[in-house]
Parts: C-alpha cells; structure tokens; sequence
C-alpha cells in the first residue's frame, strides 16, 4: 500500500514474502565524470588516448556485465524459490513480516501475524503514517 504523510513523502507499506530480507549495494559515480565516448583520429595522439580509453573502460565495462549477469541470476533464483517460501508460510503458519519502506528503503518491521492480521497492521500502518505518525527508522544502516 502506498501512502504519503500530510509533508508529501511517499511511504510503501508491504508484506515481506520471503523470510529474510534482501541485502543490495548501490553503486554510483556521482560527481565523477566519466568520457562515454572513445577517442576518435588518426593520429598518434588518438591511438594513444584510445588504448588509455579501452584500459579504462574495459574494466568497468566487466564489472557493468558482471553485475548484470548476477542480478540476473538473483532474480531467476528469487522466483525459484518464492513459489516454495510462500507456500511454506500458509502450509506452516508462519507469521508475515510487515514492513515499510522509504523510496524502496526498508525503514521499519514487525512481525504480524497470518494474512489477515498483516493485512490489518498494514491498514493500520497506513492510517498513522497518514495521520503524520511515521515510525521510527529501526532499520537504519549502524556507521
């Protein structure tokens, strides 16, 4: 459910639907600015700033392909295992994490109980983050 405070910022409150939640690292190259094009001409001072270029970009080019290629293969994994994790929530049990989440951030969870009982602790969620009572950020990264 996605709902915003009375200050304008949108909060996402879900179900977990796997038991542990997802670790992810973001890479960025703010302030840092990159050639996206390769040197052109004929010249030795062209050839020379070419190889230069490939030796720069090759790598990051691997690590773009790289990164792609496992998330890939996260996701195909993830959508293996997701039919067998739900199915052992209702088979078992088991208790549903709520969570909510800031610009897909997790910010907050508690466990809720079956689906009926998440299903009201997220209405409820939505209702004080509405009202402005926003909980507490207890998933914040420890510096």
């Amino acid at each position: 459910m996605k709902v915003r405070t009375p200050g304008g910022q949108v909060y996402r409150i879900t179900r977990r639907w796997v038991p542990w939640q997802r670790k992810s690292r973001r890479l960025s190259l703010d302030g840092l600015e990159v050639p996206l094009g390769a040197p052109s001409g004929d010249d030795p001072i062209s050839a020379i700033l070419m190889v230069l270029w490939l030796i720069i970009a090759l790598p990051i080019l691997v690590v773009v392909v790289a990164v792609m290629l496992l998330t890939g293969i996260e996701l195909l994994l993830l959508l293996a295992i997701l039919p067998f994790a739900v199915g052992a929530r209702v088979v078992f049990g088991r208790h549903w994490t709520v969570e909510v989440r800031r610009s897909f951030h997790p910010i907050y969870e508690e466990r809720a109980g079956d689906w009926r009982a998440s299903g009201v602790r997220i209405t409820e969620l939505a209702r004080e983050i509405e009202a402005g009572n926003v909980p507490a950020d207890t998933l914040a990264k420890q510096s």
